[in-house]
C-alpha cells in the first residue's frame, strides 16, 4: 500500500511538473523580454528612477493596447547602483540568465561603456537613452543611442557662453574619473577657444568629493566670466553652494548631467542665473510633449525631467523596431533599429546615422528660483 501511494505521489508530481513546464513554455512564447539596467540607488539614483519611469510608461501603454500580435513586452530591470562593475554584471545577467532580446540603458556614459562591450559580444542590441560620450556607440554595431552626443552638446554651451553671455575667459571644473565629464569638457574647450575665448583654468575633482573650495579659490583669482562644470547633479549642487560662499558670482554652465530635481535641493538658490544644455523642456507646447507630460503626471504625480523623457523615447524607438521585425530576434531588432529614420519622439525627431547616434536638437535651460526655464533650442 505504501509503495502504491509513493508511486501515486510521484505520478502526481510528474503531472504537475509537466503541466507547469508546458504553461511556462506557452507563457514564454507570448512574452518578449527586454532588459534594463540603471542607477536606481546610489548618488545618481534620480537618473535611473526617472529613466525607468519613462520606459515603463511607454511599455505599459503598449502592452495595454494589446502588445505585439498578442505578445506582451516584459521589462527585467537590474539596479547597477551607479557603479560600472555592477553595470557589467547586470548586462551579463540579463543576457545569459534572463535571455533578453534587447537592452535599454545605461544613462551614464561610464556605465554604458562597461555594459556595451558585453552586449556587443553576445550580439544583443542595446539602446542607451542618455549616454552622450562618443565612445559608447563606437563599441560596435549593436549599440545605439537616442540622445545627442557630447561634441554637439559641448559646442552648444561654448557658443552660448560666447554669443549670449559674451564670455571671454572661463574656467573648467571636470570630474576626472567620468568619461562623460572629461569628454564634454574637452569639446567645450575646443569650441570656446575656437570662438576666440580663453580657458584660463582647467581643474578637476572626483565623484564623491564634498569639498571644492581649493579649486574654486584658484578659479576666483582668475576673474573668469563663467565656470563650465560638466558633472552630475550631486557634486554640481555642492560646487554651486561653495562658490556662493566664496562670493563667486559668475554663472555656472553645464550639460544634461545637471538634470535632476535634486540639483536645486542641494544647491538651493546658489545656481540661479546658471545654464545647462538638455534634451527637452517640459515647457514645450509641442502636442507630443504635452501628451507625455500629462500622462507622466497622472501616473507618477510629478513633471517629467529630461531623463524620463529620454527613457520614454528609447522605449518607443525599441518598440517601433520590434514592430518591424517578423520574429523579434536580436539580429532582426538590430537591423530595424539601424533603419530608424524621422521617428517622431518627445525629445525631437530621431534618425540614427551611420554611427548609430541620434541627430537631434538640444535646448538650453536657465536655473531660476529652483526651476529650469527654457532659453533656446539649438539644432545640429
Amino acid at each position: 500500500m505504501k509503495h502504491f501511494k509513493f508511486i501515486s505521489y510521484t505520478f502526481l508530481a510528474f503531472i504537475f511538473l509537466f503541466s507547469f513546464t508546458q504553461c511556462s513554455k506557452k507563457e514564454d512564447k507570448n512574452i518578449i523580454k527586454i532588459g534594463e539596467y540603471g542607477s536606481l540607488t546610489g548618488s545618481e539614483a534620480t537618473f535611473g528612477t526617472s529613466t525607468h519611469n519613462g520606459i515603463m510608461l511607454a511599455i505599459d501603454a503598449f502592452n495595454n493596447q494589446g502588445g505585439l500580435n498578442g505578445k506582451k513586452l516584459k521589462v527585467i530591470t537590474v539596479d547597477d547602483q551607479g557603479k560600472p562593475e555592477e553595470a557589467a554584471s547586470a548586462v551579463t545577467k540579463l543576457i545569459t540568465s534572463d535571455k533578453v532580446v534587447a537592452l535599454l540603458g545605461e544613462v551614464a556614459s561610464s556605465r554604458s561603456l562597461a555594459g556595451a562591450p558585453i552586449a556587443q559580444r553576445y550580439k544583443i542590441p542595446m539602446v542607451t537613452p542618455s549616454s552622450t560620450n562618443p565612445k559608447v556607440t563606437q563599441v560596435g554595431d549593436y549599440i545605439f543611442r537616442t540622445c545627442f552626443i557630447d561634441p554637439f552638446q559641448g559646442q552648444v554651451m561654448a557658443n552660448f557662453a560666447t554669443r549670449t553671455l559674451k564670455a571671454k575667459k572661463v574656467a573648467v571644473l571636470r570630474d576626472v574619473k567620468s568619461d562623460y565629464s572629461v569628454g564634454l569638457a574637452e569639446f567645450f574647450t575646443k569650441t570656446f577657444e575656437g570662438n576666440g575665448g580663453k580657458v584660463v583654468a582647467d581643474l578637476s575633482y572626483t565623484a564623491g568629493d564634498i569639498d571644492f573650495k581649493a579649486q574654486l579659490t584658484a578659479i576666483r583669482s582668475k576673474n573668469v566670466d563663467a565656470i563650465f562644470v560638466p558633472g552630475y547633479y550631486t557634486e554640481v549642487g555642492l560646487i554651486a553652494r561653495q562658490a556662493k560662499e566664496l562670493s563667486i558670482k559668475v554663472p555656472l554652465l553645464g550639460g544634461d548631467g545637471w538634470d535632476s530635481e535634486r540639483l536645486t535641493e542641494i544647491a538651493g538658490t546658489a545656481l540661479d542665473n546658471s545654464f545647462f544644455s538638455n534634451h527637452y523642456t517640459a515647457e514645450s507646447q509641442d502636442p507630443r510633449v504635452l501628451d507625455f507630460v500629462e500622462k507622466y503626471k497622472k501616473v507618477y504625480g510629478s513633471v517629467p525631467d529630461g531623463l524620463a523623457a529620454m527613457g520614454y523615447d528609447a522605449a518607443l524607438v525599441l518598440i517601433d523596431a520590434l514592430k518591424r521585425t517578423p520574429n523579434q530576434t536580436p539580429q532582426e531588432i538590430r537591423v530595424a533599429l539601424a533603419e530608424t529614420k524621422n521617428f517622431q519622439a518627445v525629445t525631437g525627431i530621431i534618425s540614427f546615422n551611420d554611427n548609430r547616434d541620434a541627430e537631434k536638437a538640444a535646448v538650453v535651460l536657465e536655473v531660476k528660483n529652483k526651476q529650469f526655464k527654457f532659453v533656446e533650442t539649438v539644432n545640429p
